[in-house]
């Protein structure tokens, strides 16, 4: 028998990097920054990419380091995503 060993869902999971995706895209048109200003500033070079991460398309999400550097590039605080 196959044990489970998640506290959390995969749709779970899903809306969580959709709620952050959102947020980031909030603040982003707040300040007037385009999708390709903040790729650039955080070092991807295909805004492409950062387009499918900004809205959950293709199973893509921000990391860990594209959270840091985007909290950074915006002058926000990662509390400030949730």
């Amino acid at each position: 028998m196959k044990e489970n060993f998640s506290n959390s869902s995969e749709e779970e999971i899903l809306n969580f990097h959709k709620d952050i995706s959102s947020k980031i895209r909030e603040i982003r048109e707040k300040k007037g920054i385009s999708q390709l200003d903040l790729a650039l500033d955080i070092g991807i070079k295909s805004v492409a990419f950062y387009s499918n991460c900004e809205n959950n398309r293709y199973g893509k999400h921000f990391n860990l380091e594209h959270l840091y550097k985007i909290c950074k590039s915006l002058k926000i605080q990662v509390k400030d995503l949730f």
